[in-house]
């Protein structure tokens, strides 16, 4: 009863029933939101990307990718967002770890900053190739992802991130020795 329920509900979808959308949202908007809970342990996030998912069902017409089983569908698409969500999350928790580090070292290597010292810093930057500085502006400045600006210097994750790592290092070097 429920599976042909659901498949008329898609077929009205398919057809442009905004009722059949309200219908859809009303039947599996609270079972999803647990379902989103689950993965992601923070109440008001699963509501956001629940009803993010929903907008995006209609306005992206989602539903036309509905085929016999919209419950697993469903469940499927949510899950999937939520490990999405969990993994960007990770990676900005690294960054900014990453950042804190390099604070940390910074001051503790750096007791009294000289009036140049943001002044070195950006020459110190500015003075990188290229790709090194690019890696740096992108991710610190800029707060992009990894696989966002690597995509956006036309080179692999990988390489970007050996950019990136030889980025700070030199950016290391240049504050401890010349910081003091």
């Amino acid at each position: 009863m429920d599976y042909s329920s659901d498949i008329e509900l898609v077929e009205r979808l398919k057809d442009g029933d905004t009722a059949a959308y309200d219908t859809l949202f009303m039947k599996y908007h609270k079972l999803l939101c647990v379902n989103a809970y689950w993965f992601l342990r923070n109440e008001a996030e699963a509501n956001d990307l629940v009803q993010t998912f929903f907008l995006d069902i209609w306005d992206k017409k989602l539903y036309l990718q509905f085929n016999g089983d919209i419950k697993g569908y469903l469940h499927q698409a949510i899950k999937n967002r939520c490990l999405t969500l969990l993994k960007k999350q990770k990676n900005e928790r690294e960054q900014q770890m990453a950042f804190t580090q390099l604070q940390d070292e910074t001051c503790m290597s750096v007791p009294d900053i000289s009036p140049d010292y943001y002044k070195q810093v950006l020459s110190t930057i500015n003075g990188m190739a290229i790709q090194k500085r690019s890696a740096i502006q992108m991710v610190y400045m800029e707060g992009k992802r990894y696989q966002e600006a690597a995509d956006e210097m036309g080179i692999s994750i990988n390489s970007f991130k050996t950019h990136l790592k030889r980025g700070l290092k030199v950016l290391r070097h240049a504050v401890i020795n010349k910081g003091h």
